[in-house]
């Protein structure tokens, strides 16, 4: 049984909750999705590590119900203050 978007987003934000989160069903089927995390529990590490956590979040789902899912991930840029 595919995964409904909702799910998979709740699973996101429940793991990364002050991340911006896109998510784009490739296939219209519910099996094959498309996610891009922004998120700074991701600052500093490896892409392997990012996607990593992402995997985690998911709980084992990955491969069952959700059978693909192309992952962007990054931090959010370093904030710049300027002082006047």
């Amino acid at each position: 049984m595919p995964m409904p978007v909702e799910t998979l987003r709740a699973y996101l934000t429940e793991a990364f909750p002050d991340a911006e989160i896109l998510i784009e069903d490739l296939a219209g089927d519910g099996d094959h999705y498309r996610a891009r995390i922004v998120a700074a529990a991701f600052a500093g590490l490896p892409r392997v590590r990012q996607h990593q956590l992402v995997y985690a979040a998911l709980k084992g789902h990955m491969g069952g119900e959700l059978h693909a899912l192309a992952l962007e991930t990054s931090a959010p840029p370093p904030s710049t203050s300027q002082g006047t």
